[in-house]
């Protein structure tokens, strides 16, 4: 996969690109990583990529021009396997099934926005989607990029030690991870349970996914409602409850 990051910040993306997983992704070859800067495709001196909204407001906004072209000159035509992205606080919510549909696509570009926020034309006329990383505002949209990047790149084969590493945790089955220990088997007087220790897969499997539904029913109500309960798991639950 090619990830292209579109921001007036390339520097940013330096110490993300360069460290852990995603470094090993791209040395193996898994994953090319670029930036391309809007400033680079502005016809005045002072490479200005703002201007003041039309209608009045506070702020300023980028403008369509500098963020097409940059788009452009990573995706000259739009093809099937691309796929173009705008970070924004009005886009659809950002999820683990999100970052799994984005995995189909050979090429990404991810659309930073700044300032106040973006001439609109380019959420209606550039991109393919707008994406959220949550119900809140950054000063820009480079994090949330990194985040998409992260997340969709874990999920390529070959990145992570194993491909069964990035579907066996939370949010792949709609219900929170559960929790996992390591050695010692007690620190500080605190004991890691001893079902993990009993070397008993089938019990191990039993009390791990009666965890993660307990986990999700305290911590995650929205998710909880949503979730579908087998046979299997109801009968876990009762034993809890009872």
């Amino acid at each position: 996969m090619k990830i292209d990051i579109v921001t007036l910040f390339p520097e940013f993306a330096d110490a993300f690109f360069s460290h852990s997983i995603i470094s090993r992704a791209r040395q193996a070859g898994y994953l090319t990583l670029g930036t391309v800067n809007p400033r680079d495709f502005t016809d005045n001196k002072f490479r200005h990529v703002d201007d003041t909204p039309y209608g009045g407001g506070n702020g300023m906004l980028l403008q369509a021009e500098p963020i097409f072209k940059a788009v452009e000159s990573v995706l000259p035509q739009k093809t099937p396997d691309a796929r173009v992205i705008l970070l924004s606080p009005t886009g659809s919510p950002f999820t683990q099934k999100k970052a799994s549909e984005l995995t189909r696509y050979e090429h990404l570009v991810l659309v930073c926005g700044h300032y106040e926020g973006i001439d609109a034309r380019v959420e209606d006329h550039l991109v393919d989607e707008s994406i959220s990383i949550g119900d809140y505002v950054l000063t820009g949209g480079e994090l949330p990029a990194f985040i998409v990047a992260d997340a969709v790149a874990r999920l390529l084969p070959g990145v992570l030690g194993t491909h069964a590493s990035a579907f066996d945790e939370s949010f792949i089955e709609g219900t929170l991870e559960y929790p996992q220990y390591t050695k010692p088997a007690e620190f500080r007087g605190y004991k890691v349970p001893e079902i993990l220790l009993s070397g008993h897969h089938a019990n191990i499997a039993r009390w791990r996914r009666k965890q993660s539904l307990l986990r999700t029913r305290e911590r995650r109500p929205d998710l909880w409602r949503k979730l579908v309960l087998s046979d299997t798991d109801r009968k876990l639950l009762a034993e809890e409850d009872t």
